[in-house]
């Protein structure tokens, strides 16, 4: 399944970076592990779902830290796995360390675990400078020289 971020780049006038380094990205990791989502869910609003079934919240990290947000899993060692013997093994129970780049000004808002996903909530917020603003056009008025 390919995602589809041509509106982003017809209504985001500069922001194209966050779109193609999203783009790049699923590209590129597409066949890793754990599997994910990218979505847009309002103006200025993204989702980053990832399919974590087996994790405990205790075993799951996520740091922004300079435009990257690192999510990683780290299972805890179980005596008890050890000793099963498996037949056939497809479920993933293994670590993991999954890198996103954000663009500038893209935010973590916050992340939570429901069903064996997490969802990690992103947001995109300009500061006043960069915002828009109205610019009030003056009417001229000729003052002839009066000599």
């Amino acid at each position: 399944m390919t995602v589809d971020l041509s509106p982003l780049y017809r209504t985001a006038i500069g922001f194209d970076r966050l779109a193609s380094m999203l783009e790049n990205a699923n590209r590129l990791e597409s066949a890793g592990y754990p599997p994910y989502n990218i979505e847009v869910v309002g103006e200025d609003q993204y989702q980053i779902t990832m399919a974590v079934a087996g994790f405990k919240d205790s075993e799951l990290s996520i740091e922004s830290k300079q435009n990257e947000l690192t999510v990683s899993g780290q299972k805890a060692e179980d005596d008890e796995a050890a000793e099963r013997k498996f037949l056939h093994r497809g479920i993933a129970n293994r670590n993991f360390e999954r890198k996103f780049q954000l663009a500038d000004h893209v935010f973590v808002k916050g992340a939570r675990m429901e069903h064996g996903l997490l969802h990690v909530e992103l947001y995109r917020e300009l500061p006043e400078a960069l915002k828009p603003r109205s610019i009030a056009i003056e009417t001229g008025h000729l003052i002839e020289n009066q000599s």
